[in-house]
């Protein structure tokens, strides 16, 4: 029941957020979603089970699942609110869970799995798993309603991950891997890539993309929620500087972003956007110069987050200026597809390199764009070790 509630605020929200009309449209795309996730499944050899629909499941459950089913497994997904979801224990053999909330129904079918002597993995792509890191963001401090902080409150997911009965884990970077390993697990890394539909999506917005008439360039950063306001924070001086040093800057600005009041000078020269669908979403950023990932370094819910806006920039052919993380510099080759920015000073400099540079920017732009169709689309993924563990474990009956 709880999770219903929180699932209707999170509607309810919606409808606050974008209007009556756009909150029928979007709420319409969920019900029919939840709709599909419980009646129309087939059997098959993997079960994820979400325990939501946003964008984190959008990488995590759907791209997910369909990388699986790219590399010959049997992969679904539905949801934990599900009614029928004690009776498909019986027609699949894996079982992973994602972001779920204990829950008497949860309670019901891991111990049916655990009968039927079927695997369990758990699932994260955060460190929502454990409360010293949840409690310290911004998202949880200021913007969690009441009912969304109880999912939290023993940590998401942390009964699955501490059963000794479940061995194994899937995480989306190496550091989140190295965490989970201290639970005495093993633990698969499948990095988040990009659906051969928004890799499709991608080709005909660059294919329309005009070339510049005018000198402008737009800088653009996207923020998804609230707690991304201390990431854009890090770069607030570097920004300042270039918005004062070039006049053909634009600062666009997508999202619920705080900034602070020493932009509000620059007014003009920045341009806000609302939270969009995932398709309007990269026909923005298609119309970007540069791309900017921020984050708070050495802070451990910042250093878990994935690569996901080199991504999501990249397969458009923007080039991204990144923070110096360990997953940043593990996909990015520094001035070769991208940019890494340790401080103040890098952000400036590389920053100033690519607005004075257009060849530069088309360069690293395209360097980015073979990279992602490379490695980091669910057909063109390298995920052996994992897809031969969940073969094995299909074949058991």
């Amino acid at each position: 029941m709880q999770s219903i509630l929180i699932k209707l605020g999170k509607i309810f929200s919606t409808f606050k957020q974008e209007g009556f009309f756009g909150g029928v449209k979007k709420s319409g795309h969920y019900l029919k979603l939840f709709f599909d996730l419980i009646f129309k499944i087939s059997p098959g050899d993997v079960l994820i089970i979400s325990g939501g629909i946003g964008d984190s499941a959008h990488y995590r459950a759907f791209n997910q699942a369909e990388e699986l089913n790219q590399h010959g497994i049997k992969t679904a997904v539905t949801l934990q609110e599900n009614p029928r979801l004690l009776k498909l224990i019986d027609d699949f053999q894996i079982f992973i869970f994602r972001r779920t909330l204990e829950t008497a129904l949860t309670q019901k079918v891991i111990q049916e799995i655990k009968t039927q002597k079927k695997e369990i993995v758990f699932e994260t792509d955060d460190l929502v798993f454990d409360l010293k890191y949840i409690q310290n963001t911004e998202l949880y401090k200021a913007n969690m309603t009441k009912l969304e902080k109880r999912q939290y409150q023993k940590g998401l997911g942390l009964e699955i991950l501490s059963d000794a009965y479940v061995k194994n884990c899937v995480t989306s970077t190496s550091y989140l891997a190295k965490i989970l390993k201290d639970y005495n697990k093993k633990v698969f890394i499948s990095k988040n890539k990009i659906s051969q539909k928004e890799v499709a999506l991608a080709q005909k917005l660059v294919a329309k993309k005009r070339k510049k008439t005018l000198p402008e360039i737009r800088i653009s950063y996207f923020s998804g929620t609230s707690s991304h306001d201390r990431d854009f924070e890090q770069i607030a001086n570097p920004l300042l500087n270039i918005l004062k040093k070039y006049p053909n800057v634009k600062l666009v600005l997508g999202g619920p972003l705080k900034i602070s009041a020493d932009f509000e000078k620059y007014v003009a020269k920045i341009e806000r956007l609302p939270l969009v669908s995932r398709e309007k979403y990269y026909a923005n950023l298609c119309n970007a110069d540069i791309n900017l990932a921020p984050l708070v370094l050495g802070d451990p819910f910042c250093e878990a987050k994935s690569e996901i806006k080199f991504l999501e920039a990249g397969i458009l052919q923007v080039p991204t200026v990144a923070a110096k993380n360990q997953t940043f510099s593990e996909c990015i080759i520094d001035g070769v597809d991208g940019f890494l920015a340790e401080d103040e000073k890098e952000w400036q400099a590389k920053l100033e390199r690519l607005i004075e540079d257009t060849n530069l920017r088309l360069q690293i732009g395209r360097e980015a764009q073979n990279k992602i169709i490379k490695d980091f689309t669910v057909e063109n993924s390298h995920n052996e070790s994992y897809y031969t563990f969940l073969k094995k474990l299909s074949k058991k009956k």
